[in-house]
């Protein structure tokens, strides 16, 4: 039987477990997909060990994202870029690190849009400057946008995101200070939030999205509540919007494919059962 995990600190709040398990048991696959929850002090350690234990790998969450990144001996050229891995396996003895944050934004842009999104949207606008932001970034450089703007409630980490991946991609990287926010939304079709503001149990984030374009789409990779502020904001003025859990979905594929062999799909039924879970926990 092929086990896996999502290791992070804390982790009982993961829906993973359960993305996976219905994977398994949709597809007959004897497996199994378990948190464990690990301290920073205690994460190489378990880098070190994970595999004897008869793990075939697993997901990394946080806080460790970042020392997973150090502690593999290979990485994928996404990883590389992103400087954070969230996807662990072992071939041929060799311990893997991959990220598939990418990958999850923006398949969840395409299915919930539909391709071609991007022809709408010469501006993005990303509020944060943590790993996801870094990984959303990636993912909208390989886009044709002509530019993307990257504001963080402190200045330095939105320059040091934009100083680690302007030489990628064609469109323009560019900082925004938080206090410019508002001036910058007219010119901004795209608008994504990865802060924790408007998570549950946080301050809402506040944006006068009267501001924005009537066609812009805002997006918020906050999952708990699926339906955030911001996003009930935007409804409000008739904007798109794109929820959060189908990021959450998404990305999980290639590491399901990794270890078991099978790359799943994405169904309705699978994220009603998220959805119920969510609404249960509230």
């Amino acid at each position: 039987m092929t086990k896996a995990f999502i290791v992070g600190h804390p982790i009982k709040h993961s829906r993973s477990p359960l993305i996976h398990g219905y994977w398994l048991k949709q597809l007959g696959i004897s497996g199994s997909y378990e948190r464990i929850d690990v301290t920073p002090v205690d994460f190489g350690n378990f880098l070190e060990t994970f595999h004897e234990r008869g793990f075939a790998g697993g997901n990394v969450t946080i806080p460790h994202k970042e020392a997973a990144f150090a502690g593999v001996a290979r990485r994928t050229e996404r990883a590389e870029r992103l400087g954070a891995v969230n996807t662990l396996w072992v071939e041929n003895g060799v311990l893997w690190g991959d990220n598939t944050d990418v990958l999850g934004f923006m398949a969840n842009l395409d299915l919930s849009l539909g391709t071609g999104w991007e022809q709408d949207v010469d501006t993005a606008l990303v509020l944060g400057a943590g790993g996801a932001a870094r990984g959303i970034v990636a993912g909208l450089q390989d886009r044709p946008l002509e530019r993307i703007l990257v504001a963080n409630r402190t200045l330095a980490k939105a320059q040091d995101l934009v100083g680690g991946l302007e030489r990628h991609g064609t469109a323009r990287l560019e900082v925004l200070a938080w206090e410019d926010l508002d001036r910058a939304l007219p010119g901004s079709q795209l608008i994504v939030n990865t802060t924790s503001l408007g998570m549950a149990g946080q301050p809402p984030l506040t944006l006068d999205l009267a501001r924005a374009p009537g066609r812009a789409i805002v997006t918020d990779i906050v999952y708990f509540p699926l339906r955030t502020p911001l996003l009930a904001a935007a409804e409000a003025h008739g904007l798109r919007t794109v929820d959060g859990l189908g990021m959450l979905l998404h990305q999980a594929a290639p590491g399901f494919e990794r270890w078991f062999g099978v790359w799943p799909e994405v169904t309705p039924d699978l994220r009603a059962m998220i959805v119920a879970d969510l609404e249960a926990s509230r």
